[in-house]
């Protein structure tokens, strides 16, 4: 890290020099607060080191114009006993500390160190916040295509919105993505951003989850918790998969939706929530809304705005685009050096079927990536599954694997595709057949 000193003593200069580059910093100096300033304008070093008491422009001035120009510098004034005063009004003016002439080797580094560290936070959390900024503003959606564009226009309608949004589509189009482009785009950016995939959660903990528990109310709630909707306070809440929320939960969803309180478990206290709620489901919930396994009331309170992600196969004009997307960000990844794409590997990609959408290519390009060592990926250099072929459902090697599979898939047809219909005639429950049914890879549109 550089360090900026600047002191009119030309001996003190050479001094902390010496010790700050035997410590590994890097060091460049001034003899007076003007050059100083020219110097921080040219370099901004992140810790500055100045003498208080200087000819022409004195160490508070030098405190208050490289505080306009960078406020995150930490500068560290040094001071005769004399004017420890003085040093101690620039820390209240944000000064990061004071040291007091003689110099104290040991006290000097300890400081510096210091400051260093909290310099390195700063800009840490800078970048952090630049890389999540550029990495989910929808602009930067990869995608020309007119489904995507119609994308773009919708998230630029409804970001600064403060109305439920639910985002449909097939698993990996980047429901998420969207939902995170919508939140970092609009007020509340500043915000916490909370994800709950609703089906990977245990149906007796979702409850507790969403919601929240005091301590005591039942056996394992050791302390008071804050359920993800009070975590989101000020911020965005995505429930991805909602479909699978039970009928019970759904009902008190849609009284926190409706009154903007909520209430933990075993407590009469309500919370006011200041939320911006957006769903998002990879299931026809009109289908389940006919079924009975949805909410009618919970779908429309959810559905005042919708957006629908195709899958990747309708819009194969992206596929370049998010190719070499993909190919540079794994690079990275890898520290590999990106390689080109020859017109043979395009080809055999944008003639894939892409059951798993967007998604899937990018783990093609990272395993290709991975254990390729070319310059240029060809075709044969690309790791995909061997069979692209539309078959339904997918069989397997063990034969009552492929019956069961078989059997699911008959149940489907007599079904009309009402995964309802067919759980009874099947005789198992309606969640086991709905992870059959995500196993096999069935795609329950192709029985209506």
């Amino acid at each position: 890290m550089e360090i900026l000193i600047i002191d009119d003593e030309k001996a003190q200069r050479d001094i902390l020099r010496d010790i700050l580059t035997d410590a590994g910093y890097k060091v460049i100096d001034a003899a007076n607060g003007e050059d100083g300033i020219k110097l921080f304008r040219e370099y901004h070093s992140p810790v500055v080191l100045t003498d208080l008491k200087m000819p022409g422009k004195d160490g508070m001035q030098v405190l208050e114009e490289a505080k306009q120009i960078n406020p995150d510098v930490q500068v560290i004034m040094m001071t005769a006993f004399g004017t420890i005063p003085g040093a101690v009004t620039a820390i209240k003016i944000g000064a990061y500390d004071y040291l007091t002439k003689p110099l104290n080797k040991d006290d000097l580094l300890r400081v510096v160190k210091r400051a260093a560290e909290k310099a390195s936070l700063l800009m840490e959390n800078i970048r952090l916040k630049k890389e999540i900024s550029s990495r989910y503003q929808y602009e930067n959606l990869i995608g020309k295509s007119p489904a995507m564009q119609k994308i773009y226009q919708l998230i630029d309608r409804i970001k600064d919105i403060e109305a439920t949004a639910l985002i449909t589509g097939e698993s990996g189009t980047g429901k998420e993505l969207v939902a995170r482009a919508i939140h970092f785009n609009d007020r509340r950016k500043n915000g916490p951003f909370i994800a709950v995939n609703c089906g990977a959660i245990p149906e007796n903990l979702i409850e507790s989850e969403l919601f929240g528990h005091e301590k005591g109310s039942f056996t394992g709630a050791n302390r008071d918790y804050p359920g993800r909707f009070e975590q989101a306070q000020a911020g965005t809440l995505f429930l991805d998969e909602i479909g699978t929320m039970r009928i019970d939960l759904q009902i008190r969803l849609l009284r926190v939706l409706q009154d903007k309180k909520v209430q933990r478990i075993g407590s009469g206290k309500t919370i006011d929530l200041d939320v911006r709620v957006i769903a998002a489901s990879n299931e026809d919930l009109n289908q389940k809304v006919r079924e009975g396994f949805f909410r009618n009331d919970l779908y429309h309170r959810l559905n005042v705005f919708h957006i629908h992600l195709p899958p990747l196969r309708e819009r194969p004009e992206d596929i370049p685009l998010l190719t070499r997307h993909f190919l540079s960000a794994c690079a990275r990844q890898y520290s590999k050096p990106e390689p080109k794409l020859a017109a043979d590997a395009l080809k055999r990609l944008e003639n894939f079927n892409y059951p798993g959408n967007v998604r899937e290519l990018e783990h093609i390009i990272e395993k290709t990536i991975i254990l390729s060592d070319s310059d240029v990926i060809h075709a044969n250099d690309l790791i995909l599954p061997d069979d692209n072929k539309d078959i339904h459902p997918k069989e397997t090697v063990d034969s009552l694997i492929g019956m069961e599979a078989r059997m699911i898939d008959n149940a489907l047809k007599e079904s009309g595709g009402s995964l309802k219909n067919a759980a009874e005639k099947l005789g198992i429950t309606y969640k086991t057949l709905q992870y059959r049914v995500k196993k096999f890879g069935i795609d329950k549109k192709k029985y209506k």
